[in-house]
């Protein structure tokens, strides 16, 4: 057979193993072959979901284990050897390697993104193929990794274990550029890694290669609450063991190597209380600080002090919004990410889940409500006569009827879908959190009835509530299922099964909204968690539109081009009447001593906190499901609209439409075409017709077409009598495959396992089946013609 008539397959065994082998690349070390390295994006329309196509190279190169140079990409010999370049570009972009190749097996395009060869792309014959040691030097080189102690570093190995856990490319990409930039002398890195992606995982790979190998004797780990130590020391810091300790009731213990701690347990506002003063100024070698964004400006100051303190240790700051205001800027500090993974890129690679929005309005958000003159509250406090709008509501106008509307619809929404469905709802304060509870369980008592946990306020006042936080991020556990918070549920809280994020409560703050978005960002398939539902009432889904939402951080220029510091024109922001659980005032447990503030209190003689009113009637205006689109924006026009522009723009007619569908070996391709455009054939048919062929479905609602059922089609196939050349055994085989087309459609008769099923079992076993046509490429012509015969059907045609 020549070389046109191989397969891919065959010109990557007989042509491309052999050059890379005789280079001197090990087959079994060195290269990973069809390297699956994303998940698929995960696509949702209406109810249903489906995953799009993963991410393949067929060829990874590796210096050492976890330390890729190089990717190839194959085609077969009726392509060109650089026909897969453009494609390889795109996987070695993602995987952060700098040798590219694309081969037929003529020979090798080579494209080297160090900018260190002769040319960036050249042709290269099949026995020119580089040797590791050739591509490594270069490699060195371009990393500014030539010296001998910055290669031990970079070469450490990765931590493994027993169940074979290994880190995702993203994860690999970041652990790779920080071990890199810290082999290189750089002290001060910046990692941002969207929520859900694996932070602290990334975070242990690195301290362990730098710990393992003598490079970092002892690391400091700080982060601002308590669930992130503790989840941190037993989860993906455990293979540390004894050599690791939690920093607790401010007792410092020097024995250990590496330490977890929070903020505000070395820290405090009197002298005595800084206990990391008792550490030396140079006993940490590096450290590591989680969360880096979260700062008022009291935060702000106590984590600087301790970095400023350990000044001569490596600091890593570690965050999935970095903040760059006014006040705090990560990249002042830091310097600029060495590796920014986003929530857009996690969705698209199919690591994170898409979201779909249910924006609510209600009348009184839009219009505003003046009390009349003289009112009171059901306190009997005067009401300031004033224009009250959203900004007030729940923080200091508490419309008791609003509050009541919101609750019956998340109850409303979960009683329709899932009403055990993993829910926070975050609220303005812990008084609008304990209010929101009171009002689902009067919107539900049943499920109320049934535990006493179904919704629980969870907020960092409340002890018996944060209890039960690891029942509800427990993906066993069905109890709590709606949580009501405010501040202490936006970050650090690892609730994978959630599956609705309730927004009522005003956010104006963009770190602030992707934090509060991330609790559901997490993909958890075994709970059937694919996508996640966020119930908007108070427009905070508004910032999906801002540039920033998923763009590069800026630093803040002030208005004579220099960049502001930290701390300079530094505001504290206002009491929102919800304390965090972050131990603040040395209260490494949890903050259990703050006390919220009673609505009734009044303590400057000025009147109540809040206004509460009772009579005021509210009801909902306007609602709208967005879903998240191809381009990473919220898709506002309906599935049809959606679907018509997305077959427009692939098909630009019906006569292209129709010519690629009629000749295309199986038509699924096209419908997996269509899927990677966001397209989901199965949602169409639950608005249109579940009896509907996808053929049907697109000629109508893209062209306009009138549409068949299967059915009709397969009546108008039978009617014509199409299979008088077939025997009368191959006939009824036909016959079958059109009944089983009208049953469940195109996808089953293009697969030779429908012979398996009813009722062809029945007939035969397939081998015996496909003789009756004489061979199987036969059999595969007739049902060719079988097809071809189901779409000349005309719709006038059919009975």
């Amino acid at each position: 057979m020549s070389k046109k008539g191989l397969s891919e397959s065959d010109i990557c065994m007989k042509f491309i193993n052999p050059a890379i082998e005789t280079a001197g690349w090990d087959l079994q070390t060195q290269v990973r072959r069809e390297l699956t390295f994303t998940d698929g994006k995960v696509i949702v329309r209406g109810k249903l979901w489906k995953r799009g196509k993963k991410k393949r190279a067929d060829y990874v190169l590796y210096w050492k284990k976890n330390l890729p140079i190089a990717v190839i990409e194959a085609k077969d010999n009726k392509h060109s050897i650089a026909s897969g370049m453009q494609q390889a570009l795109g996987y070695a972009d993602c995987l952060d390697v700098p040798f590219v190749f694309s081969s037929n097996g003529d020979g090798f395009q080579f494209h080297d993104r160090t900018g260190l060869g002769d040319q960036t792309e050249s042709t290269l014959a099949m026995e020119e193929f580089p040797s590791p040691e050739l591509l490594w030097e270069r490699y060195r080189k371009w990393k500014g990794l030539e010296a001998a102690p910055a290669l031990e570093v970079v070469t450490e190995p990765y931590h493994e274990d027993a169940t074979g856990k290994a880190p995702r490319y993203y994860q690999r990409v970041a652990i790779n550029r920080t071990v890199e930039a810290v082999a290189r002398g750089q002290d001060r890195i910046l990692l941002v890694m969207a929520t859900g992606t694996g932070k602290t995982y990334t975070a242990f790979q690195i301290i362990w290669r730098l710990w393992k190998g003598g490079h970092k004797k002892r690391i400091l780990f700080l982060a601002d609450r308590n669930i992130l130590v503790d989840q941190t020391k037993t989860n993906d810091f455990k293979p540390f063991g004894a050599a690791m300790t939690k920093v607790q009731h401010r007792n410092v213990d020097k024995s250990y190597e590496i330490y977890l701690a929070l903020y505000q347990a070395v820290t405090g506002t009197e002298e005595e209380a800084n206990i990391y003063k008792q550490f030396s100024r140079d006993f940490f070698d590096l450290i590591v600080v989680d969360e880096c964004h979260r700062s008022s400006a009291r935060e702000a100051s106590a984590w600087h002090d301790i970095l400023r303190y350990f000044s001569s240790a490596t600091q890593i700051g570690m965050t999935a919004t970095p903040k760059e205001t006014k006040d705090v800027s990560n990249i002042t500090y830091f310097g600029e990410p060495v590796y920014t993974y986003s929530l857009k890129q996690g969705i698209e690679d199919g690591f994170l889940a898409p979201y779909k929005v249910i924006r609510v309005d209600i009348d009184r958000d839009l219009e505003g409500w003046r009390p009349e003159r003289g009112a009171v509250d059901d306190l009997g406090a005067d009401i300031e006569d004033r224009i009250y709008n959203q900004k007030d509501f729940d923080r200091i106008l508490v419309l008791n009827k609003r509050t009541k509307l919101v609750a019956e619809k998340v109850v409303e929404q979960l009683e329709a879908n899932d009403p055990y469905a993993k829910t926070i709802i975050f609220c303005e304060d812990i008084d609008h959190a304990e209010r929101m509870r009171q009002a689902i369980v009067n919107a539900n008592p049943e499920r109320a009835q049934e535990d006493l946990r179904y919704v629980m306020r969870i907020t960092g006042d409340n002890p018996e509530g944060k209890a039960q936080l690891d029942n509800f991020i427990h993906p066993e556990e069905r109890y709590p299922v709606i949580a009501t918070t405010s501040k202490l549920m936006t970050t650090g809280v690892d609730a994978r099964t959630c599956k609705y994020v309730v927004l009522d409560q005003r956010i104006q703050s963009m770190t602030e909204f992707k934090q509060t978005i991330g609790r559901g960002t997490r993909l958890y398939p075994d709970a059937a968690k694919l996508y996640f539902t966020i119930i908007d009432f108070k427009k905070a889904t508004e910032l999906f539109a801002d540039p920033d939402f998923d763009g590069e951080p800026v630093v803040i220029i002030d208005d004579d081009g220099t960049v502001i510091e930290p701390g300079e024109d530094e505001t504290t922001p206002p009491a929102t009447g919800d304390e965090e659980d972050t131990g603040e005032d040395g209260d490494e447990d949890g903050g259990d001593d703050w006390t919220p503030i009673d609505p009734t209190d009044d303590p400057d003689g000025t009147g109540p906190t809040k206004y509460y009113v009772g009579d005021v009637e509210v009801s909902i205006v306007a609602e709208r499901v967005q879903y998240y689109g191809q381009d990473g924006k919220l898709i506002t026009e309906s599935l049809k609209d959606y679907t018509r522009r997305g077959v427009l723009e692939h098909f630009r007619t019906l006569d292209g439409f129709l010519k690629t569908w009629k000749t295309a070996d199986r038509k699924q391709v096209i419908l997996d075409e269509l899927l990677d455009k966001g397209i989901i054939i199965e949602a169409l048919q639950e608005q249109a017709g579940r009896d509907m062929d996808p053929f049907d479905l697109i000629c109508h609602i893209a062209f306009g077409q009138p549409p068949l059922t299967r059915r009709e089609r397969a009546l108008g196939v039978k009617k014509r009598d199409v299979f008088t050349k077939y025997g009368e055994q191959a006939r009824k085989v036909l016959e079958a495959l059109l009944d089983k087309y009208a049953d469940e459609g195109i996808g089953p008769i293009e697969k030779m396992a429908v012979l398996n099923v009813q009722p062809f079992n029945e007939m035969g076993t397939p081998i015996e089946l496909v003789r009756l046509f004489g061979d199987k490429s036969a059999y595969q012509q007739a049902v060719q013609e079988l097809e071809e015969a189901l779409y000349s059907v005309p719709s006038e045609g059919a009975a």
